[in-house]
């Protein structure tokens, strides 16, 4: 196991590195400049020259890359253009936020579309089927906005059951945060559920047509047994693979989501850092996502291990 991680982190290594460069090339590469709204309505060129001055934006490109780098490394993600903030500390601020509903709804998505991709496999060709998949597709079609907005006007306005938008920590008032993150979570998680019906569905066909399937039917155990003990465990691993992505997605942010119910997550703060040209929260939110992607990966690869006994001794 030790030695899995090990070789995942080398391999993390490099792909970090060219994704910081990339971001930070293209960063560059982008229309605009930040200092002319910084500097105020004057836009005294002396104060802009100051600016750029200060955050080293007259070096070459790869020099300013390099020293920021530099500064990663050390845990200093720089400041932020617009409020001189540190980038760090705003980025820890949003990531509370954005797990806390990646998780809500990634338990959305699992709840809902792993016991309906069995159930569509055991009962293959019934209307069981038929129906778990015309729900899925439409899961995979509505868009997130649209229902969310629905959900608003539906649930909130008229039913007054749930908040409408806004966000608590669970850690601060617990049932505040869960009737918050209901509606959002839903919506997530709803679209979440139709990919992992799906893959769960075709996992099952699949391991349910095995030889040692038909083995243990032949031996007299009960279909429960067979599918729970036997053919759910082997069928896990595409479904470990498609969760853990799409739970790296989530914490990427979920712009429209979070911009529907008022969410202070990962894609605001990307989306304004980009319309301001708030060039270090930029390259530390990237960095940060693909450090998430590259650490559900390995959370894929170690699930791997505990689930099918076959790949330990690899």
């Amino acid at each position: 196991m030790l030695t899995l991680i090990g070789r995942r982190i080398v391999i993390a290594l490099p792909t970090l590195f060219l994704v910081s460069l990339g971001v930070f090339a293209l960063q560059r590469a982008l229309p605009g400049d930040p200092f002319l709204v910084i500097a105020g309505e004057e836009r005294d060129p002396e104060v802009i020259a100051r600016l750029r001055e200060i955050y080293r934006m007259d070096d070459p490109i790869f020099v300013q890359f390099f020293a920021w780098l530099g500064q990663v490394v050390q845990g200093d993600f720089g400041r932020s253009l617009r409020t001189g903030e540190p980038v760090l500390g705003l980025i820890w601020q949003k990531l509370g936020v954005t797990v806390q509903l990646a998780i809500a709804s990634m338990l959305v998505a699992i709840g809902i579309g792993l016991p309906a991709g069995i159930i569509a496999a055991r009962r293959k060709d019934t209307a069981a089927d038929y129906t778990a998949s015309a729900v899925a597709l439409f899961g995979l079609s509505i868009p997130h906005f649209w229902l969310g907005i629905m959900l608003i006007l539906v649930v909130s306005v008229h039913w007054k059951l749930l908040p409408a938008s806004g966000f608590e920590s669970i850690f601060v008032d617990p049932k505040a945060a869960i009737e918050r993150l209901i509606m959002p979570a839903f919506v997530l998680g709803g679209g979440l559920a139709a990919f992992i019906m799906r893959h769960t569905r075709s996992a099952m066909l699949e391991v349910l047509r095995s030889d040692y399937v038909r083995t243990a039917r032949a031996k007299g155990l009960d279909e429960d047994t067979v599918v729970n003990r036997h053919a759910l465990r082997n069928a896990l691993v595409p479904i470990i693979t498609l969760s853990t992505l799409l739970f790296g997605e989530l914490l990427a942010g979920a712009v429209l989501t979070e911009q529907v119910f008022t969410i202070p997550g990962f894609g605001k703060l990307i989306v304004d850092a980009v319309f301001n040209r708030d060039y270090g929260v930029v390259q530390g939110v990237v960095l940060c996502t693909a450090i998430g992607f590259i650490l559900m990966n390995l959370l894929a690869d170690i699930l791997y291990v505990l689930v099918n006994p076959r790949l330990r001794s690899g």
